[in-house]
Formats: structure tokens, C-alpha cells, sequence
């Protein structure tokens, strides 16, 4: 029973123009991560780091430190596979790739909940569903 997270629900902990957001978002992170639940893949990281730097203009080190004290909850890496899967889930559910990628990367960790706020809340993939924090 995994908590899987996308990229956008991590920015928020550091997005100061949306102080709600801002603080729903690192309770979050705080509560899977101390109960041993959060898990994110490559892919959320490569594009927190990108978010952080180009975005939020993080200087590049502390970007880097951020991205990496994340990598120590497990890590759910990008290969064939799981791109394949991906392609077949983007093709039968007409998702983003990035979000189909997502996706398997969450069901890869047999996640039960994936956090996202760029995707339909309640969703469901399987045993997968997606919840945006925010909503309601």
C-alpha cells in the first residue's frame, strides 16, 4: 500500500505563490514519508529538478540536494518495459505520455494511490487511484 507521487504534488512543497497549496502539499509528503508509503520513479525527479531549476529558478545545487533527499524513499526506474507499457496505456486511455508514464510507474510500485494534480481525481487504474490533495 504505496502512495506514488507525481512531479507537480513535490513542486508544490516549494512553490511559494500558492501558500495553501503549498502547505497541503508538505503535510502530505510528511505523513506517506513518515509512515514509510511515498515512492516516486525517475522521471518525477528528472522533472522536479527541471521544474525547480528552470521554473522556480532554484539555484542548481540546492535543486540537486532537494532531488536527492527524495531519491532516498524507493525509486521506481524507467526502462523498455515500462515505456511500452506506457505507450499501450497513453494509446487506451488517451493520456499524455508523461502522465501514462506516471501511471505505470505507480502500478510497477503497487501503489494504491497515485497524487496528482494534473490528473482526473478518482481515476482509476486497477488497484491505482488517482487523488488530487487539492480538490474540494
Amino acid at each position: 500500500m504505496g502512495a506514488f507521487f507525481d512531479t507537480n504534488i513535490l513542486v508544490f512543497c516549494t512553490d511559494t505563490s500558492d501558500p495553501r497549496r503549498q502547505t497541503q502539499a508538505r503535510q502530505l509528503v510528511a505523513q506517506s514519508s513518515a509512515k514509510g508509503e511515498a515512492v516516486i520513479s525517475t522521471q518525477v525527479l528528472i522533472e522536479l529538478f527541471n521544474v525547480l531549476t528552470r521554473k522556480q529558478k532554484m539555484p542548481l545545487a540546492v535543486a540537486r540536494e532537494l532531488a536527492l533527499a527524495y531519491a532516498t524513499w524507493p525509486v521506481i526506474h524507467s526502462d523498455l518495459a515500462l515505456v511500452s507499457a506506457a505507450l499501450e496505456k497513453s494509446v487506451a486511455h488517451q493520456l499524455s505520455i508523461f502522465d501514462a508514464m506516471v501511471v505505470e510507474a505507480a502500478l510497477r510500485a503497487e501503489a494504491t494511490t497515485l497524487f496528482s494534480e494534473d490528473m482526473q481525481h478518482g481515476q482509476r487504474y486497477g488497484s491505482l487511484t488517482v487523488v488530487n490533495p487539492f480538490s474540494g
